[in-house]
């Protein structure tokens, strides 16, 4: 039941996450939330956002930020970054924009990921996609009040996650 909030892999940040690996595998478009996945809750971009935008754009990746935020949020950080295109008040966790987002790349759901750092929106939205998704830690603990809540039910659910992926390991067999 609560596998559908599982996500197929887990990162400490979207800065660590080896992007060369997965472009080797096949994988060519990404798909990032914003806040608190890239950058503090409703900060600029960082000279370390833009500089991991540029290394996608040279490893070959597209890029797409999908947030459920106001346009001129979303819209400013998508020119400071240059190489990603945007979708505001995506509506996450419906699949309708992750399909858009793939659609402006060229990519499908066999050659696209998903980046976030919310179960019950990124993560559950890419499932709805078919995507693989990807979840990292927050950025900021500093939080709205309506994410601090949920941020609590998603503890019992990585709860699970994790005891179902030590149960995999000790069975010899990964769950991603």
């Amino acid at each position: 039941m609560l596998e559908v909030f599982y996500p197929d892999r887990l990162e400490e940040s979207a800065y660590g996450i080896d992007y060369e690996a997965l472009y080797e595998k096949g994988y060519r478009g990404i798909i990032y939330d914003v806040d608190n996945t890239l950058v503090e809750h409703g900060a600029p971009a960082t000279a370390r956002a833009k500089a991991l935008f540029e290394r996608l754009h040279g490893i070959g990746f597209s890029a797409v930020l999908l947030s459920n935020n106001k346009e001129p949020r979303v819209k400013s950080f998508a020119r400071e970054v240059r190489y990603a295109d945007y979708i505001f008040k995506a509506g996450k966790p419906s699949p309708k924009g992750y399909r858009e987002a793939m659609k402006r790349m060229g990519t499908d759901e066999s050659t696209t990921f998903f980046v976030g750092d919310q179960l019950f929106t990124d993560v559950w939205g890419a499932k709805n996609a078919g995507i693989y998704s990807i979840l990292v830690r927050p950025i900021h603990p500093r939080e709205e009040i309506q994410i601090v809540l949920k941020r609590q039910l998603e503890k019992i659910v990585l709860y699970f996650y994790r005891r179902k992926q030590k149960r995999e390991e000790k069975d010899g067999c990964r769950g991603y």
